[in-house]
């Protein structure tokens, strides 16, 4: 909406119905996501949109996990906790798998990103990854992160957009769909730890996954 598409007219071929998002903790169909993202993007001629949106939106505003990510002790606790409960933000079948594992390989670690058949939709890989890069530039200004991005979709038009927003080399049409992280990052101290407050969203987050089961 804020790239000037309506937003009746994204509802409406999205087929998502306007009170499905007065519920904040409500769920909408994948393919319904899909189809928001691919028709804002042809409305507002803005091919990079997922990496957009992935920069520009804070996972604390739209996740319960993100919430609880922040309250973790360190980063490498946050991605615990999304692997933990990623069911709440995405459900794909990883068929018993986490979706983000770390991987040492040649002397570095990488975080890989396993969700199956990733190019069906590769604006969530775009989405996935500058919210990781971002949020850390957010918060710890430039501290070190990612140094090198594999993805497995092909080279799209708008491959320059890739390098802008994730602030490192990318490879296309890769074997996976990974990041090559500073492994320090894991240590980093969350701004928002705090244990209590970490309790009660988990609380929430364990009764969101209950009814969801």
């Amino acid at each position: 909406v804020s790239l000037g598409a309506g937003r009746a007219q994204l509802l409406a071929r999205s087929g998502i119905a306007p009170d499905a998002l007065t519920d904040r903790d409500n769920r909408v169909p994948l393919a319904s996501y899909v189809a928001l993202m691919r028709t804002a993007k042809a409305i507002c001629e803005a091919p990079d949109l997922g990496l957009r949106f992935g920069a520009g939106t804070n996972f604390e505003e739209v996740s319960l996990v993100g919430l609880i990510c922040r309250a973790a002790g360190t980063m490498g606790e946050a991605l615990q906790q999304l692997n933990r409960y990623r069911r709440l933000i995405a459900e794909v079948d990883l068929g018993g798998g986490e979706r983000f594992e770390l991987v040492p390989q040649d002397g570095g670690l990488w975080l890989e990103d396993r969700r199956p058949d990733p190019n069906a939709f590769p604006e969530l890989t775009e989405e996935t990854f500058a919210r990781f890069v971002c949020e850390v530039a957010r918060g710890y200004g430039d501290f070190p992160f990612v140094t090198a991005v594999e993805v497995t979709h092909a080279r799209p038009a708008h491959a320059e957009a890739y390098e802008a927003v994730l602030k490192a080399p990318v490879v296309f049409g890769a074997g996976r769909n990974a990041l090559r992280i500073e492994p320090s990052w894991l240590s980093l101290k969350t701004h928002g730890a705090n244990q209590y407050v970490f309790g009660i969203f988990n609380d929430r987050a364990q009764a969101l996954l209950a009814r969801l089961e």
